[in-house]
Protein backbone atom coordinates (compact mmCIF):
# COMPACT_ATOMS: atom_id res chain seq x y z
CA UNK A 1 0.00 0.00 0.00
CA UNK A 2 2.64 2.56 0.73
CA UNK A 3 4.27 1.85 -2.78
CA UNK A 4 1.16 2.82 -4.29
CA UNK A 5 0.71 6.19 -2.54
CA UNK A 6 4.40 6.88 -2.94
CA UNK A 7 3.90 6.67 -6.85
CA UNK A 8 0.26 8.60 -6.39
CA UNK A 9 1.94 11.15 -5.16
CA UNK A 10 5.00 11.22 -7.77
CA UNK A 11 2.04 10.69 -10.62
CA UNK A 12 0.11 13.70 -9.72
CA UNK A 13 2.74 16.28 -9.29
CA UNK A 14 4.15 15.06 -12.33
CA UNK A 15 0.72 15.09 -14.01
CA UNK A 16 -0.52 17.95 -12.69
CA UNK A 17 2.43 19.77 -13.56
CA UNK A 18 2.35 18.65 -17.23
CA UNK A 19 -0.72 19.03 -17.91
CA UNK A 20 -0.68 22.87 -16.60
CA UNK A 21 2.33 23.98 -19.45
CA UNK A 22 -0.43 22.80 -22.20
CA UNK A 23 -1.11 25.77 -24.27
CA UNK A 24 -4.84 25.61 -23.62
CA UNK A 25 -6.29 25.82 -20.15
CA UNK A 26 -5.99 22.74 -18.86
CA UNK A 27 -9.18 20.05 -17.64
CA UNK A 28 -8.32 18.94 -14.02
CA UNK A 29 -6.40 15.77 -14.15
CA UNK A 30 -5.48 13.34 -11.48
CA UNK A 31 -3.86 9.76 -10.83
CA UNK A 32 -6.01 7.37 -9.10
CA UNK A 33 -5.66 3.56 -8.48
CA UNK A 34 -8.68 1.73 -8.40
CA UNK A 35 -9.19 -0.97 -6.21
CA UNK A 36 -9.83 -4.75 -7.79
CA UNK A 37 -11.75 -7.33 -5.77
CA UNK A 38 -8.30 -9.52 -5.03
CA UNK A 39 -6.44 -6.30 -3.62
CA UNK A 40 -4.69 -5.61 -6.74
CA UNK A 41 -4.85 -1.80 -8.02
CA UNK A 42 -5.44 -0.44 -11.64
CA UNK A 43 -3.51 2.91 -12.37
CA UNK A 44 -6.04 5.33 -14.14
CA UNK A 45 -5.67 8.76 -15.44
CA UNK A 46 -8.96 10.52 -14.32
CA UNK A 47 -9.90 14.21 -16.32
CA UNK A 48 -12.81 15.89 -15.50
CA UNK A 49 -14.41 18.27 -17.46
CA UNK A 50 -13.25 21.91 -18.36
CA UNK A 51 -17.76 22.91 -18.77
CA UNK A 52 -20.17 21.92 -16.74
CA UNK A 53 -20.64 20.84 -13.17
CA UNK A 54 -20.81 17.76 -11.22
CA UNK A 55 -22.31 15.03 -12.23
CA UNK A 56 -20.76 14.22 -15.48
CA UNK A 57 -21.47 10.95 -17.19
CA UNK A 58 -18.21 9.36 -17.85
CA UNK A 59 -16.28 7.95 -20.72
CA UNK A 60 -13.82 4.93 -20.40
CA UNK A 61 -10.73 4.48 -22.46
CA UNK A 62 -9.16 0.55 -21.14
CA UNK A 63 -5.99 -0.55 -23.03
CA UNK A 64 -2.47 -2.28 -22.30
CA UNK A 65 -0.80 0.87 -24.13
CA UNK A 66 0.67 2.97 -21.21
CA UNK A 67 -0.97 5.48 -20.69
CA UNK A 68 2.17 7.95 -19.01
CA UNK A 69 3.72 7.83 -22.66
CA UNK A 70 0.47 8.44 -24.33
CA UNK A 71 -0.45 11.58 -22.28
CA UNK A 72 -0.05 14.12 -24.95
CA UNK A 73 -2.01 11.84 -27.59
CA UNK A 74 -4.74 11.16 -24.42
CA UNK A 75 -5.23 14.96 -23.67
CA UNK A 76 -5.37 15.70 -27.41
CA UNK A 77 -8.30 12.94 -28.06
CA UNK A 78 -10.14 14.08 -24.73
CA UNK A 79 -10.54 17.12 -25.04
CA UNK A 80 -13.33 17.50 -27.62
CA UNK A 81 -15.39 15.21 -24.64
CA UNK A 82 -14.49 16.87 -21.75
CA UNK A 83 -15.31 20.23 -23.02
CA UNK A 84 -18.64 18.85 -23.66
CA UNK A 85 -19.44 17.94 -19.91
CA UNK A 86 -18.12 14.35 -20.13
CA UNK A 87 -15.30 12.73 -17.86
CA UNK A 88 -12.69 10.31 -18.98
CA UNK A 89 -10.91 7.60 -17.21
CA UNK A 90 -7.90 6.51 -19.50
CA UNK A 91 -7.07 3.08 -17.17
CA UNK A 92 -3.94 0.69 -17.89
CA UNK A 93 -5.09 -2.82 -18.03
CA UNK A 94 -4.15 -5.12 -14.96
CA UNK A 95 -0.11 -5.93 -15.26
CA UNK A 96 0.73 -3.51 -17.99
CA UNK A 97 1.78 0.52 -17.74
CA UNK A 98 1.54 1.65 -13.77
CA UNK A 99 -1.51 -1.17 -13.03
CA UNK A 100 -0.45 -3.44 -10.10
CA UNK A 101 -0.98 -7.77 -10.84
CA UNK A 102 0.52 -10.49 -12.96
CA UNK A 103 0.22 -9.35 -16.48
CA UNK A 104 -2.67 -10.60 -18.04
CA UNK A 105 -2.15 -13.97 -19.99
CA UNK A 106 -3.67 -12.96 -23.37
CA UNK A 107 -5.86 -10.41 -24.90
CA UNK A 108 -9.46 -9.87 -23.78
CA UNK A 109 -8.90 -12.17 -21.36
CA UNK A 110 -11.46 -12.97 -18.66
CA UNK A 111 -9.40 -11.43 -16.01
CA UNK A 112 -9.26 -8.50 -18.09
CA UNK A 113 -12.84 -8.41 -18.61
CA UNK A 114 -13.91 -9.06 -15.22
CA UNK A 115 -11.33 -5.90 -14.27
CA UNK A 116 -13.07 -4.00 -16.45
CA UNK A 117 -17.03 -4.36 -15.14
CA UNK A 118 -15.10 -3.42 -11.63
CA UNK A 119 -13.96 -0.35 -13.56
CA UNK A 120 -16.99 0.57 -14.91
CA UNK A 121 -18.63 -0.21 -11.37
CA UNK A 122 -15.67 2.30 -9.46
CA UNK A 123 -16.46 5.13 -11.72
CA UNK A 124 -20.49 5.18 -11.39
CA UNK A 125 -19.98 5.15 -7.59
CA UNK A 126 -17.93 8.24 -7.66
CA UNK A 127 -19.66 11.81 -6.39
CA UNK A 128 -18.74 13.98 -9.41
CA UNK A 129 -20.30 10.69 -11.44
CA UNK A 130 -23.53 10.44 -12.95
CA UNK A 131 -23.34 6.96 -12.43
CA UNK A 132 -23.93 6.37 -16.61
CA UNK A 133 -20.72 5.15 -17.91
CA UNK A 134 -19.60 5.35 -22.00
CA UNK A 135 -16.86 2.51 -23.13
CA UNK A 136 -14.95 3.72 -26.34
CA UNK A 137 -11.75 2.85 -28.26
CA UNK A 138 -9.76 2.50 -31.05
CA UNK A 139 -8.79 -1.02 -31.96
CA UNK A 140 -7.54 -3.00 -28.61
CA UNK A 141 -10.08 -0.66 -27.26
CA UNK A 142 -12.92 -0.89 -29.18
CA UNK A 143 -12.15 -4.85 -28.96
CA UNK A 144 -13.02 -4.82 -25.02
CA UNK A 145 -15.88 -1.78 -25.67
CA UNK A 146 -17.56 -4.94 -27.27
CA UNK A 147 -16.62 -7.96 -24.96
CA UNK A 148 -17.80 -5.95 -21.83
CA UNK A 149 -20.82 -4.55 -23.44
CA UNK A 150 -21.24 -8.64 -23.81
CA UNK A 151 -21.30 -8.30 -19.53
CA UNK A 152 -24.08 -6.04 -19.27
CA UNK A 153 -22.50 -4.32 -15.91
CA UNK A 154 -25.27 -2.14 -14.99
CA UNK A 155 -23.80 1.58 -15.03
CA UNK A 156 -22.16 1.18 -18.66
CA UNK A 157 -25.01 2.24 -20.97
CA UNK A 158 -23.09 3.01 -24.67
CA UNK A 159 -20.33 1.87 -26.12
CA UNK A 160 -17.89 2.92 -29.08
CA UNK A 161 -15.98 0.71 -31.73
CA UNK A 162 -13.60 2.19 -33.85
CA UNK A 163 -11.58 -0.01 -35.75
CA UNK A 164 -12.44 -3.56 -33.80
CA UNK A 165 -13.79 -6.63 -34.36
CA UNK A 166 -15.64 -9.20 -32.39
CA UNK A 167 -14.08 -12.37 -34.56
CA UNK A 168 -10.88 -13.04 -32.74
CA UNK A 169 -10.13 -15.27 -34.95
CA UNK A 170 -10.48 -14.77 -38.76
CA UNK A 171 -10.22 -11.03 -38.15
CA UNK A 172 -7.57 -9.89 -35.41
CA UNK A 173 -4.05 -9.77 -36.39
CA UNK A 174 -3.34 -13.40 -35.68
CA UNK A 175 -5.37 -15.75 -37.72
CA UNK A 176 -6.35 -13.47 -40.64
CA UNK A 177 -8.58 -15.64 -42.56
CA UNK A 178 -7.72 -18.54 -41.03
CA UNK A 179 -4.17 -18.54 -41.74
CA UNK A 180 -1.13 -17.74 -39.52
CA UNK A 181 -0.62 -13.83 -40.25
CA UNK A 182 3.09 -12.46 -40.42
CA UNK A 183 2.64 -9.04 -37.76
CA UNK A 184 5.00 -7.22 -36.19
CA UNK A 185 2.39 -5.80 -33.88
CA UNK A 186 2.69 -8.44 -31.50
CA UNK A 187 6.40 -8.57 -31.63
CA UNK A 188 6.54 -4.67 -30.23
CA UNK A 189 3.34 -5.69 -27.64
CA UNK A 190 5.72 -8.55 -26.35
CA UNK A 191 8.43 -5.81 -25.63
CA UNK A 192 5.90 -3.54 -24.32
CA UNK A 193 4.60 -5.86 -22.07
CA UNK A 194 8.46 -6.58 -20.60
CA UNK A 195 8.69 -2.69 -19.77
CA UNK A 196 8.67 -1.45 -16.74
CA UNK A 197 6.16 1.41 -15.79
CA UNK A 198 7.02 4.94 -15.51
CA UNK A 199 8.28 7.53 -14.14
CA UNK A 200 10.25 5.96 -11.13
CA UNK A 201 8.38 2.82 -11.51
CA UNK A 202 9.33 0.55 -8.19
CA UNK A 203 11.22 -2.62 -9.50
CA UNK A 204 11.36 -5.76 -7.20
CA UNK A 205 10.98 -8.95 -7.25
CA UNK A 206 7.04 -8.77 -7.38
CA UNK A 207 7.48 -6.66 -10.36
CA UNK A 208 9.73 -9.37 -12.20
CA UNK A 209 7.36 -12.22 -10.81
CA UNK A 210 4.55 -10.44 -12.71
CA UNK A 211 5.75 -9.56 -15.91
CA UNK A 212 8.21 -12.38 -16.44
CA UNK A 213 6.47 -15.10 -15.21
CA UNK A 214 3.15 -14.55 -18.01
CA UNK A 215 4.31 -17.08 -21.26
CA UNK A 216 4.74 -14.67 -24.58
CA UNK A 217 1.89 -14.26 -25.90
CA UNK A 218 3.11 -15.31 -29.75
CA UNK A 219 3.52 -19.13 -28.14
CA UNK A 220 -0.15 -19.33 -26.61
CA UNK A 221 -1.60 -17.76 -29.91
CA UNK A 222 1.15 -20.23 -32.10
CA UNK A 223 -0.15 -23.49 -30.07
CA UNK A 224 -4.10 -22.05 -31.18
CA UNK A 225 -4.19 -22.33 -34.82
CA UNK A 226 -7.52 -23.93 -35.44
CA UNK A 227 -10.44 -22.65 -34.45
CA UNK A 228 -10.85 -23.22 -30.74
CA UNK A 229 -12.00 -22.58 -27.71
CA UNK A 230 -9.67 -20.34 -26.90
CA UNK A 231 -10.92 -18.18 -29.98
CA UNK A 232 -14.02 -19.02 -29.20
CA UNK A 233 -14.36 -18.18 -25.55
CA UNK A 234 -18.16 -17.37 -25.50
CA UNK A 235 -20.02 -17.76 -28.68
CA UNK A 236 -19.82 -14.87 -31.26
CA UNK A 237 -23.67 -15.40 -32.08
CA UNK A 238 -24.04 -15.72 -28.35
CA UNK A 239 -22.35 -12.23 -28.03
CA UNK A 240 -24.90 -10.81 -30.08
CA UNK A 241 -27.66 -11.97 -28.40
CA UNK A 242 -26.26 -10.35 -24.63
CA UNK A 243 -25.80 -6.70 -25.86
CA UNK A 244 -28.23 -5.07 -24.73
CA UNK A 245 -27.01 -1.35 -25.28
CA UNK A 246 -27.03 0.91 -28.09
CA UNK A 247 -23.45 1.19 -30.10
CA UNK A 248 -21.81 3.29 -33.06
CA UNK A 249 -19.00 1.24 -34.88
CA UNK A 250 -16.78 3.70 -37.15
CA UNK A 251 -14.42 1.75 -39.38
CA UNK A 252 -11.93 2.47 -42.21
CA UNK A 253 -12.32 1.18 -46.01
CA UNK A 254 -8.12 0.64 -45.22
CA UNK A 255 -8.38 -1.03 -42.02
CA UNK A 256 -8.31 -4.89 -41.46
CA UNK A 257 -11.34 -4.60 -39.17
CA UNK A 258 -13.74 -3.40 -40.95
CA UNK A 259 -16.22 -6.17 -41.68
CA UNK A 260 -17.51 -6.13 -37.89
CA UNK A 261 -19.39 -3.15 -38.95
CA UNK A 262 -21.78 -4.54 -41.37
CA UNK A 263 -22.22 -7.81 -39.15
CA UNK A 264 -23.21 -5.56 -35.94
CA UNK A 265 -25.55 -3.26 -37.56
CA UNK A 266 -27.28 -6.30 -39.14
CA UNK A 267 -27.48 -8.64 -35.79
CA UNK A 268 -27.09 -6.77 -32.84
CA UNK A 269 -30.64 -6.81 -31.57
CA UNK A 270 -29.70 -3.28 -30.04
CA UNK A 271 -29.37 -0.17 -31.67
CA UNK A 272 -26.64 0.49 -33.35
CA UNK A 273 -25.17 2.86 -36.04
CA UNK A 274 -21.88 3.07 -37.92
CA UNK A 275 -19.59 5.57 -39.87
CA UNK A 276 -17.03 4.07 -42.15
CA UNK A 277 -14.55 6.06 -43.99
CA UNK A 278 -11.70 6.11 -46.21
CA UNK A 279 -8.98 5.35 -43.72
CA UNK A 280 -6.49 3.04 -42.52
CA UNK A 281 -6.63 2.37 -38.33
CA UNK A 282 -6.82 5.67 -37.17
CA UNK A 283 -9.31 8.04 -35.66
CA UNK A 284 -10.78 10.16 -38.35
CA UNK A 285 -10.10 13.15 -37.01
CA UNK A 286 -6.79 12.18 -37.68
CA UNK A 287 -6.85 10.27 -40.46
CA UNK A 288 -4.78 8.48 -43.02
CA UNK A 289 -5.42 9.25 -46.10
CA UNK A 290 -7.94 12.26 -46.66
CA UNK A 291 -10.51 13.24 -46.35
CA UNK A 292 -11.53 13.18 -42.45
CA UNK A 293 -14.15 14.19 -40.06
CA UNK A 294 -14.96 15.12 -36.66
CA UNK A 295 -16.03 11.93 -35.29
CA UNK A 296 -16.51 12.88 -32.03
CA UNK A 297 -19.28 15.31 -32.62
CA UNK A 298 -21.20 12.54 -34.06
CA UNK A 299 -20.24 10.23 -30.65
CA UNK A 300 -21.48 13.35 -28.54
CA UNK A 301 -24.59 13.15 -30.19
CA UNK A 302 -24.66 9.63 -29.69
CA UNK A 303 -23.69 9.76 -25.97
CA UNK A 304 -26.00 12.84 -25.43
CA UNK A 305 -29.14 10.42 -26.42
CA UNK A 306 -27.96 7.38 -24.59
CA UNK A 307 -26.06 8.60 -21.63
CA UNK A 308 -27.54 12.24 -20.89
CA UNK A 309 -31.24 11.43 -22.09
CA UNK A 310 -31.06 14.28 -24.29
CA UNK A 311 -34.10 14.01 -26.74
CA UNK A 312 -32.04 14.87 -29.88
CA UNK A 313 -32.74 13.63 -33.30
CA UNK A 314 -29.88 11.25 -33.30
CA UNK A 315 -31.87 7.94 -33.02
CA UNK A 316 -33.93 8.60 -35.96
CA UNK A 317 -30.66 9.33 -38.19
CA UNK A 318 -29.47 6.39 -40.98
CA UNK A 319 -28.07 3.39 -39.76
CA UNK A 320 -24.69 3.66 -42.06
CA UNK A 321 -23.22 6.93 -43.15
CA UNK A 322 -20.58 5.40 -46.10
CA UNK A 323 -17.97 7.36 -47.89
CA UNK A 324 -18.01 5.82 -51.72
CA UNK A 325 -14.80 5.69 -53.25
CA UNK A 326 -14.07 6.81 -56.40
CA UNK A 327 -10.77 5.62 -58.73
CA UNK A 328 -7.54 6.83 -56.95
CA UNK A 329 -4.02 5.49 -58.11
CA UNK A 330 -2.35 2.50 -56.27
CA UNK A 331 0.38 4.23 -54.93
CA UNK A 332 1.47 3.41 -50.76
CA UNK A 333 1.86 6.89 -50.51
CA UNK A 334 -1.67 8.15 -51.49
CA UNK A 335 -3.24 11.39 -49.40
CA UNK A 336 -6.53 11.99 -50.49
CA UNK A 337 -9.07 9.65 -52.04
CA UNK A 338 -11.91 10.99 -53.98
CA UNK A 339 -15.20 10.04 -53.20
CA UNK A 340 -18.34 11.02 -51.85
CA UNK A 341 -20.49 10.21 -48.53
CA UNK A 342 -23.62 8.84 -48.91
CA UNK A 343 -26.60 7.66 -45.97
CA UNK A 344 -27.13 3.99 -45.97
CA UNK A 345 -31.00 4.03 -43.84
CA UNK A 346 -30.61 0.29 -42.64
CA UNK A 347 -28.72 -2.78 -43.24
CA UNK A 348 -28.13 -4.38 -45.59
CA UNK A 349 -29.85 -2.20 -47.82
CA UNK A 350 -33.49 -2.48 -49.46
CA UNK A 351 -32.64 -1.45 -52.90
CA UNK A 352 -28.88 -3.78 -53.40
CA UNK A 353 -28.74 -6.11 -56.14
CA UNK A 354 -25.67 -8.39 -57.22
CA UNK A 355 -23.68 -8.91 -60.63
CA UNK A 356 -22.76 -11.98 -60.62
CA UNK A 357 -19.74 -12.15 -63.06
CA UNK A 358 -17.93 -15.58 -64.54
CA UNK A 359 -14.31 -16.09 -64.89
CA UNK A 360 -13.86 -17.66 -68.68
CA UNK A 361 -11.50 -20.27 -70.67
CA UNK A 362 -9.76 -17.01 -72.22
CA UNK A 363 -9.16 -15.49 -69.21
CA UNK A 364 -11.95 -13.03 -69.35
CA UNK A 365 -14.92 -11.99 -67.04
CA UNK A 366 -18.44 -11.58 -68.15
CA UNK A 367 -21.91 -11.78 -66.92
CA UNK A 368 -22.10 -14.86 -69.75
CA UNK A 369 -20.22 -18.25 -68.70
CA UNK A 370 -18.22 -19.95 -71.83
CA UNK A 371 -17.64 -23.93 -72.22
CA UNK A 372 -15.67 -25.83 -69.25
CA UNK A 373 -12.35 -25.54 -68.70
CA UNK A 374 -9.21 -26.02 -66.24
CA UNK A 375 -6.22 -23.66 -65.61
CA UNK A 376 -3.44 -24.23 -63.67
CA UNK A 377 -1.04 -22.19 -61.41
CA UNK A 378 2.41 -23.02 -60.54
CA UNK A 379 3.13 -22.42 -56.62
CA UNK A 380 5.39 -19.94 -56.01
CA UNK A 381 5.71 -19.22 -52.01
CA UNK A 382 7.21 -15.58 -52.60
CA UNK A 383 4.27 -14.48 -54.11
CA UNK A 384 1.91 -11.72 -53.75
CA UNK A 385 3.95 -9.56 -52.00
CA UNK A 386 2.07 -5.83 -53.63
CA UNK A 387 -1.17 -7.42 -52.49
CA UNK A 388 -0.72 -6.79 -48.90
CA UNK A 389 0.37 -3.27 -48.74
CA UNK A 390 2.83 -1.60 -46.77
CA UNK A 391 0.80 -2.95 -43.18
CA UNK A 392 0.30 -6.20 -44.68
CA UNK A 393 -3.41 -6.24 -43.93
CA UNK A 394 -6.09 -6.67 -46.10
CA UNK A 395 -7.91 -3.24 -46.89
CA UNK A 396 -4.09 -1.55 -46.98
CA UNK A 397 -3.23 1.37 -49.22
CA UNK A 398 -0.88 -1.22 -51.43
CA UNK A 399 0.91 -0.53 -54.83
CA UNK A 400 0.28 -1.34 -58.24
CA UNK A 401 -0.90 -5.07 -58.32
CA UNK A 402 0.69 -5.98 -61.73
CA UNK A 403 3.94 -7.77 -60.57
CA UNK A 404 1.40 -10.31 -58.09
CA UNK A 405 -0.86 -10.28 -61.43
CA UNK A 406 1.70 -11.89 -63.15
CA UNK A 407 1.95 -14.85 -60.63
CA UNK A 408 -1.77 -15.43 -60.79
CA UNK A 409 -4.63 -16.51 -62.48
CA UNK A 410 -6.38 -13.56 -64.02
CA UNK A 411 -9.32 -12.54 -65.53
CA UNK A 412 -10.44 -9.14 -67.11
CA UNK A 413 -13.81 -7.55 -68.11
CA UNK A 414 -13.93 -5.32 -71.28
CA UNK A 415 -14.14 -1.52 -70.81
CA UNK A 416 -17.33 -0.66 -68.93
CA UNK A 417 -19.73 1.04 -70.66
CA UNK A 418 -21.14 2.63 -67.64
CA UNK A 419 -20.17 3.14 -64.00
CA UNK A 420 -20.77 0.52 -61.32
CA UNK A 421 -20.88 0.88 -57.95
CA UNK A 422 -20.40 -1.46 -55.02
CA UNK A 423 -21.20 -1.82 -51.61
CA UNK A 424 -21.00 -4.82 -49.36
CA UNK A 425 -18.57 -8.10 -49.34
CA UNK A 426 -18.17 -9.54 -52.39
CA UNK A 427 -18.64 -13.43 -52.73
CA UNK A 428 -16.23 -16.00 -55.05
CA UNK A 429 -17.10 -18.79 -55.85
CA UNK A 430 -14.34 -21.29 -56.97
CA UNK A 431 -13.92 -24.61 -57.54
CA UNK A 432 -9.94 -25.52 -57.03
CA UNK A 433 -7.71 -29.17 -56.40
CA UNK A 434 -4.36 -29.34 -55.52
CA UNK A 435 -1.71 -31.92 -56.01
CA UNK A 436 -0.49 -31.07 -52.54
CA UNK A 437 -2.39 -31.67 -49.42
CA UNK A 438 -2.41 -28.31 -48.14
CA UNK A 439 -2.95 -25.10 -49.77
CA UNK A 440 -4.10 -21.65 -49.36
CA UNK A 441 -6.43 -19.62 -52.09
CA UNK A 442 -6.24 -15.86 -51.88
CA UNK A 443 -8.91 -13.76 -54.62
CA UNK A 444 -8.41 -10.36 -54.91
CA UNK A 445 -11.28 -7.54 -56.96
CA UNK A 446 -9.23 -5.09 -58.89
CA UNK A 447 -9.99 -1.72 -61.06
CA UNK A 448 -7.89 -1.56 -64.20
CA UNK A 449 -7.74 2.21 -65.31
CA UNK A 450 -7.65 2.34 -69.31
CA UNK A 451 -3.67 3.15 -68.68
CA UNK A 452 -3.33 -0.38 -67.54
CA UNK A 453 -2.74 0.53 -63.85
CA UNK A 454 -4.19 -1.63 -61.24
CA UNK A 455 -5.51 -0.27 -57.97
CA UNK A 456 -6.79 -3.24 -55.70
CA UNK A 457 -9.90 -2.59 -54.13
CA UNK A 458 -10.81 -5.71 -51.60
CA UNK A 459 -9.85 -9.30 -51.64
CA UNK A 460 -9.90 -12.34 -48.41
CA UNK A 461 -7.89 -15.81 -48.28
CA UNK A 462 -8.96 -19.05 -47.32
CA UNK A 463 -7.32 -22.06 -45.70
CA UNK A 464 -7.79 -25.28 -47.71
CA UNK A 465 -7.47 -27.32 -44.77
CA UNK A 466 -11.03 -25.18 -43.55
CA UNK A 467 -13.21 -26.27 -46.60
CA UNK A 468 -15.12 -28.30 -44.39
CA UNK A 469 -14.31 -26.46 -40.58
CA UNK A 470 -12.05 -24.67 -39.11
CA UNK A 471 -12.18 -26.41 -36.10
CA UNK A 472 -11.41 -29.65 -37.39
CA UNK A 473 -9.21 -29.19 -39.71
CA UNK A 474 -8.38 -31.52 -42.94
CA UNK A 475 -5.77 -32.34 -45.42
CA UNK A 476 -7.16 -31.21 -49.22
CA UNK A 477 -7.69 -34.51 -50.61
CA UNK A 478 -5.20 -34.71 -53.83
CA UNK A 479 -6.04 -34.14 -57.28
CA UNK A 480 -10.07 -33.80 -56.19
CA UNK A 481 -11.72 -30.82 -57.31
CA UNK A 482 -13.71 -29.13 -54.11
CA UNK A 483 -15.78 -25.95 -53.82
CA UNK A 484 -14.56 -22.92 -52.02
CA UNK A 485 -16.73 -20.20 -51.17
CA UNK A 486 -14.43 -16.99 -50.30
CA UNK A 487 -16.53 -13.54 -48.78
CA UNK A 488 -14.57 -10.68 -49.70
CA UNK A 489 -13.46 -8.69 -47.40
CA UNK A 490 -16.34 -5.66 -47.20
CA UNK A 491 -15.13 -2.72 -49.73
CA UNK A 492 -16.88 0.22 -51.12
CA UNK A 493 -16.12 1.10 -54.94
CA UNK A 494 -16.90 2.99 -58.40
CA UNK A 495 -15.40 1.58 -61.52
CA UNK A 496 -15.83 4.44 -63.63
CA UNK A 497 -16.50 3.85 -67.22
CA UNK A 498 -13.87 2.70 -69.61
CA UNK A 499 -12.70 0.87 -66.55
CA UNK A 500 -12.07 -2.98 -66.14
CA UNK A 501 -13.26 -5.00 -63.46
CA UNK A 502 -10.03 -7.66 -62.63
CA UNK A 503 -10.51 -10.91 -60.24
CA UNK A 504 -6.90 -12.66 -59.41
CA UNK A 505 -6.07 -15.85 -57.63
CA UNK A 506 -3.18 -17.03 -56.12
CA UNK A 507 -2.13 -19.77 -53.55
CA UNK A 508 0.56 -17.17 -51.69
CA UNK A 509 0.66 -13.67 -50.42
CA UNK A 510 3.84 -13.19 -48.69
CA UNK A 511 4.98 -11.79 -46.00
CA UNK A 512 1.36 -11.14 -44.93
CA UNK A 513 0.41 -14.86 -44.86
CA UNK A 514 2.65 -17.91 -44.07
CA UNK A 515 3.14 -19.67 -46.65
CA UNK A 516 2.57 -23.13 -47.30
CA UNK A 517 5.32 -25.43 -47.15
CA UNK A 518 4.85 -28.00 -50.71
CA UNK A 519 5.83 -27.22 -53.86
CA UNK A 520 2.65 -27.83 -55.49
CA UNK A 521 0.25 -26.72 -58.74
CA UNK A 522 -2.98 -25.75 -58.16
CA UNK A 523 -6.66 -25.86 -60.57
CA UNK A 524 -9.06 -23.58 -61.29
CA UNK A 525 -12.49 -24.66 -62.73
CA UNK A 526 -13.04 -22.34 -65.21
CA UNK A 527 -16.66 -21.83 -66.93
CA UNK A 528 -19.78 -23.88 -67.36
CA UNK A 529 -22.15 -23.86 -63.76
CA UNK A 530 -19.54 -24.70 -61.81
CA UNK A 531 -16.52 -22.36 -63.00
CA UNK A 532 -15.12 -19.66 -61.26
CA UNK A 533 -17.49 -16.46 -61.00
CA UNK A 534 -17.65 -13.51 -58.23
CA UNK A 535 -21.51 -11.91 -57.17
CA UNK A 536 -20.94 -7.93 -56.47
CA UNK A 537 -23.01 -6.24 -54.06
CA UNK A 538 -24.34 -3.60 -56.33
CA UNK A 539 -26.28 -0.32 -54.66
CA UNK A 540 -28.38 1.31 -56.58
CA UNK A 541 -29.10 5.06 -55.97
CA UNK A 542 -31.93 4.12 -53.83
CA UNK A 543 -33.27 6.83 -51.61
CA UNK A 544 -29.83 8.75 -51.43
CA UNK A 545 -28.77 11.63 -48.88
CA UNK A 546 -25.47 12.88 -48.02
CA UNK A 547 -24.46 13.31 -44.21
CA UNK A 548 -22.68 16.65 -43.09
CA UNK A 549 -19.79 16.07 -41.04
CA UNK A 550 -17.59 18.78 -39.40
CA UNK A 551 -13.68 18.60 -40.38
CA UNK A 552 -11.41 17.39 -38.11
CA UNK A 553 -10.92 19.84 -34.62
CA UNK A 554 -7.22 20.10 -33.37
CA UNK A 555 -6.72 19.65 -29.85
CA UNK A 556 -4.64 21.11 -27.27
CA UNK A 557 -0.89 20.09 -26.69
CA UNK A 558 0.92 18.85 -23.50
CA UNK A 559 4.10 20.47 -22.73
CA UNK A 560 7.03 18.32 -21.94
CA UNK A 561 6.06 15.38 -24.53
CA UNK A 562 7.29 15.06 -27.73
CA UNK A 563 5.88 12.71 -30.38
CA UNK A 564 8.70 10.52 -32.47
CA UNK A 565 8.41 10.14 -36.02
CA UNK A 566 8.23 6.02 -36.71
CA UNK A 567 9.06 6.98 -40.40
CA UNK A 568 6.13 5.13 -41.96
CA UNK A 569 2.34 5.79 -42.03
CA UNK A 570 1.43 3.68 -39.58
CA UNK A 571 4.15 3.16 -36.89
CA UNK A 572 4.58 -0.27 -37.00
CA UNK A 573 6.94 -2.23 -39.42
CA UNK A 574 5.74 -2.08 -42.81
CA UNK A 575 7.34 -3.10 -46.41
CA UNK A 576 9.28 -0.21 -47.59
CA UNK A 577 10.57 -1.93 -50.15
CA UNK A 578 9.86 -4.58 -53.09
CA UNK A 579 13.09 -6.46 -54.86
CA UNK A 580 12.94 -9.32 -56.86
CA UNK A 581 15.55 -11.82 -57.46
CA UNK A 582 15.05 -12.16 -61.61
CA UNK A 583 15.76 -16.06 -61.52
CA UNK A 584 13.48 -17.15 -58.77
CA UNK A 585 10.90 -14.15 -59.14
Amino acid sequence: MRNSIIRLCIALTIFTGLAACGTLPAPESRVVFIPMPDGVQLAADLYLPTSGSAPYPVLLEYLPYRRVESRARNLSLYSYFLERGYAVARVDIRGTGNSEGRLIPYEYSEQELDDGVVVIDWLARQEWSSGNVGVFGISWGGFNAIQLAGRNPLALKAFIAVDATEDLYQEDVHYIDGILHVDSWLMSQEVDNARPGAPDYLIDDEYFRNRFDTEPWTLRYLRHQRYDRFWNRKSIDRLYERIKIPSLHIGGWYDGYRDSVPRMLEKLNAPAKAIVGPWTHAFPHEPWPNPGMEWREEAVQFLDHWLRGIDNDYHDAPQLAVYVRDWHAPKPDLDYVNGHWRNVDSWPPAYAETLTLRARRDHSLAASAMDSAVHSLEYLASSGIEAGGPVMWWGDVAPDQRPTDAQSLVYDSEPLTKAVEILGLPMAHLEVAANARQANWFVRLSDVAPDGQVTLITGAGFNGTHRDSASEPSFIRVGEFFPLDIELHFTSWVFAEGHRIRVSIGNAQLPMFWPTPYTMTTQLRVGGELGARIALPLISPGPETAPEFLPPASGPELAGYVTLDSGNASGYGEVSEIKRDPVTG
